[in-house]
């Protein structure tokens, strides 16, 4: 994956994260949809330098070609990825949202779930397409 596609991949991955998360975070902590959507903001912003550091080292580990990575390796890169990421975001969840270590925690971790779930499927489907739609002819301009 070139850089330019890295880039292309994390925003993509957050803004589709962003869609389905917030009106979740905002049914499961009863913040208000501003409050909800600037620390998702936040926290997708920390997930995307996180995301393109990861990627770049798993990459190193595992090889480029990311199609033929079978289900545990998926699994690993998911459980990898999000155990980074929580050491960074319980401080900022708990001034965020002014709560104790442990309601963050239990929040966080319930935010674990979902972006682990959602990161596999997410990360295959890329991984998927990418092949099909990098193969389609495009018509000459003019």
């Amino acid at each position: 994956m070139t850089q330019k596609e890295r880039i292309f991949h994390s925003i993509l991955f957050e803004a589709i994260a962003l869609l389905l998360f917030v009106p979740l975070a905002m049914l499961v902590t009863q913040k208000g949809a501003a409050t909800m959507a600037g620390i998702s903001l936040l926290l997708s912003l920390m997930a995307m330098v996180w995301n393109y550091i990861y990627n770049l080292l798993f990459d190193r580990l595992y090889g480029a070609e990311r199609s033929t990575r079978g289900l545990w390796v998926r699994i690993g890169h998911g459980l990898g990825f999000e155990v980074g990421l929580i050491f960074a975001t319980i401080p900022v969840l708990m001034v965020a949202l002014q709560e104790s270590f442990v309601t963050v925690l239990v929040l966080d971790l319930g935010a674990v779930v979902f972006f682990f779930v959602y990161a596999i499927l997410f990360n295959w489907a890329y991984d998927w397409l990418r092949p099909r739609i990098l193969s389609i002819p495009t018509a000459p301009c003019g």
